[in-house]
């Protein structure tokens, strides 16, 4: 047994994805893997939540696609304009890349949050995922209030799918791709017929003649459930921006695009952004109208689709956790350097499906969300001005690397100063990320000033 589990650890040791040094060239990959992995990843078990969410926040119809459109076109930007030419650049993770600029000891620290935050989200996803495979086992769900594990049932339960999700994040970059491409045609199917299949039930005519009186009174109506505060259009626009602010301006999908072949690859995360998020949002918004407003991401699922919704909920769930548990393992690469990536990723489940007990990282989803990206966005502002702006200015790169430094003080400083203000800012959690970016891009810039390279 001993000599067959030391087999199984070598073979894993193999699985190599270039964690402390550039992709090779022989390695990139095509624009259709990055177009399935977008569309699989971003047409996940967590959009029947956040969709839902905007419904119980009273977004009015017209707010909500004026604001998904113009939202999710920005982060489509971001990625392509941001993330995606640093990283055919550098071919580095940002988890690697940032050691030269913040020194091993700071990116431990970061390292070790952006970890942290990656699981909590990867956890969130799983326990979406729970809520509908629980219904086949009678397993309830926890309510919308609800801060620890409802049952024992539902704590197997996530740690059942918690360790089928591991399973293939271990396998690396191309596995994931390859399952999102399989997988993503059926989840967008499942999400269209659910919403398709419960119109009638809100009064919508067979020849959709109706369609928008009903979304404007009965789904999208403008009037918030109690205890929820009202959505405008500028929530809904900075939320589908921010949503995933860690990965495109916080630069975390330098772990992605390091693979790409052209830094236009960065538009083929429009595959995730329209069909998956606005079209996935505006369906589950539908769904949980039709059972009256109840947040139950399981019960909607199979409520619009049978079991057909179940499934397609489960692989929404597995297809997103994926690249998110993959991520985090790469983040705590540079805080364990003598073990395999594998290890890591493993080590990276298990925290994640422990997390996923609690179904307060779920049903806190969007506020965690607009947390997780403001964290992580200042170290973005200042690995992108060691990238773009300093050799402009002729301020000396990459210093803690020359100098044998162990802390960038100054990067630091300006980390947990930008989100000092951000937290003080008296304007809503969605808003603050954005004039805290150019508030941690200045100062950085400023205060690097002196060294001249």
């Amino acid at each position: 047994m001993a000599g067959r589990l030391a087999s199984i650890a070598s073979q894993m040791d193999k699985l190599y994805e270039f964690d402390r040094e550039p992709v090779s060239l022989d390695k990139l990959q095509s624009g259709g893997k990055f177009a399935g992995l977008f569309a699989g990843e971003h047409v996940a078990a967590t959009e029947f939540v956040i969709g839902a969410f905007f419904v119980l926040h009273g977004v009015t119809a017209k707010d909500l696609l004026v604001g998904l459109l113009v939202g999710n076109l920005l982060a489509i930007l971001s990625w392509t304009f941001i993330c995606a030419p640093i990283a055919v650049r550098t071919r580095l993770t940002l988890y690697w890349y940032l050691r030269k600029i913040a020194g091993p000891g700071l990116t431990i620290v970061y390292n070790l949050a952006n970890a942290v935050l990656y699981c909590i989200l990867a956890g969130a996803m799983i326990a979406v995922s729970a809520t509908a495979v629980g219904l086949a086992f009678r397993i309830k769900t926890p309510a919308l209030n609800a801060v620890f594990p409802s049952s024992i049932g539902w704590v197997l339960l996530t740690i059942i799918i918690g360790g089928l999700f591991t399973s293939l994040a271990i396998l690396g970059f191309e596995k994931l791709s390859r399952f999102a491409e399989v997988c993503s045609p059926w989840i967008f199917i499942v999400f269209i017929a659910g919403a398709l299949a419960v119109l009638p039930r809100l009064g919508v005519r067979a020849d959709f003649s109706n369609f928008w009186e009903i979304a404007t009174t009965k789904i999208w109506n403008g009037i918030p459930v109690a205890g929820q505060d009202r959505f405008s259009l500028w929530h809904i626009m900075f939320f589908a921006w921010f949503c995933n602010l860690a990965m495109h301006i916080g630069l975390s999908d330098l772990a992605i695009f390091r693979y790409a072949k052209k830094w236009t690859y960065g538009l083929y995360t429009a595959f995730g952004m329209y069909p998956g998020h606005m079209l996935a949002w505006i369906c589950s918004g539908i769904m949980v109208a039709a059972v009256g407003r109840e947040m139950n991401p399981g019960l909607m699922a199979y409520e619009s689709a049978g079991l057909a919704g179940v499934a397609g909920l489960l692989l929404a769930g597995w297809t997103t956790a994926n690249p998110t548990l993959y991520r985090a393992g790469l983040a705590l690469q540079t805080i364990t350097p003598n073990w395999p990536r594998w290890k890591v990723t493993l080590a990276a489940g298990a925290i994640t499906t422990g997390l996923s007990c609690f179904p307060v990282f779920f049903v806190k989803l969007l506020d965690y969300v607009a947390i997780y990206g403001l964290v992580l966005m200042p170290m973005g502002a200042i690995v992108f001005a060691e990238h773009w702006v300093f050799p402009r200015l002729r301020i000396e790169s990459f210093s803690a690397e020359k100098r044998g430094w162990a802390f960038n003080w100054t990067a630091l400083g300006v980390w947990v100063g930008t989100l000092a203000l951000c937290f003080l800012m008296p304007i809503h959690l969605y808003f603050r990320w954005l004039p805290g970016y150019f508030i941690a891009l200045v100062a950085y810039v400023l205060l690097s000033l002196g060294r001249k390279s």
